[in-house]
């Protein structure tokens, strides 16, 4: 900018000098100086938006950074938090999709579309989803079988291994079930993979008297809140930063589920955790 320029030379040139090469009037240079020396009016803002930003990880968009913001008694539209973000260079990284695929053709039984893509539920244990996700960390593979229930979007249970097996999912659904009260007989989403086909899987559901259902063949926005779980976990923490082998990454994993469930805020949950909301609920 002009007037930037004249500000930074002319301590070693003449001003009339540096006007005239710049083609500024003297009127609108002294206009522009007196401007850039008063304090920033935004300055509180900006720095609690960056505290925001930074105290969770900076995997927030400007949504949840306004919803933080609300919180703390701040009156301030999103578009003001998005404006003042985009000028601080805070931005989470964007998504990318990296889909672990299950389906090995039929190679048990599959269950109807019981869900049809109602993925709300009006009490907790009513409706719960789960899939399975693939990490490259290296040459290494870790995989991660999580219970999601439809309530308040909380991970009620999950496995973490370094194959795909029966086992990976079928103990994540056995801690699921094990936390189900009386009378509590959730029905249990999957996509068509063959870990959910599976004998073992139906014999596990039927044991409490759980419904299954499953998306339509190569439909995965019939499970879309589990993707999206996937999406924001890779998102928020395998694409933002480097781990130096499989262990690194499953420890931070671990942390990262306790975050997402304890502390990081849904906009779909009135601006609470999981865990808040549920607590919230449950204590009316």
């Amino acid at each position: 900018m002009k007037i930037q320029a004249v500000l930074s030379l002319k301590a070693e040139h003449s001003l009339a000098d540096l006007l005239a090469v710049a083609g500024l009037a003297r009127s609108t240079f002294f206009y522009h100086q007196a401007r850039s020396r008063r304090a920033d009016p935004q300055a509180e803002l900006k720095a609690a938006i960056t505290t925001s930003f930074e105290d969770n990880q900076e995997r927030y968009g400007h949504r949840r950074v306004h919803a933080v913001l609300v919180k703390k008694g701040w009156r301030v539209a999103k578009k003001t938090v998005l404006k003042l973000m985009r000028q601080l260079g805070l931005a989470c990284r964007v998504r990318r999709r990296r889909r672990y695929n299950s389906f090995k053709g039929e190679v048990g039984k599959t269950a109807p579309n019981l869900l049809a893509r109602d993925f709300t539920a009006s009490a907790p244990n009513q409706k719960w989803v789960t899939d399975v996700t693939e990490f490259a960390i290296g040459e290494q593979k870790v995989y991660l079988s999580p219970i999601m229930d439809l309530f308040d979007r909380q991970i009620i249970a999950y496995q973490v291994g370094s194959s795909p097996t029966l086992t990976l999912t079928n103990t994540a659904l056995k801690d699921a079930l094990a936390s189900l009260e009386a009378g509590q007989a959730p029905l249990v989403h999957t996509d068509q993979g063959f870990h959910y086909q599976h004998a073992s899987w139906r014999k596990l559901l039927a044991g409490v008297g759980a419904t299954q259902s499953m998306s339509r063949k190569g439909n995965c926005l019939d499970n879309a809140v589990i993707e999206s779980f996937f999406g924001h976990l890779k998102e928020e923490l395998f694409h933002h930063a480097t781990f130096l082998n499989a262990a690194a990454f499953i420890t931070a994993l671990h942390e990262y589920i306790a975050w997402y469930n304890t502390d990081r805020i849904s906009t779909r949950l009135e601006g609470l955790s999981p865990v808040q909301y549920r607590t919230q609920a449950l204590a009316v």
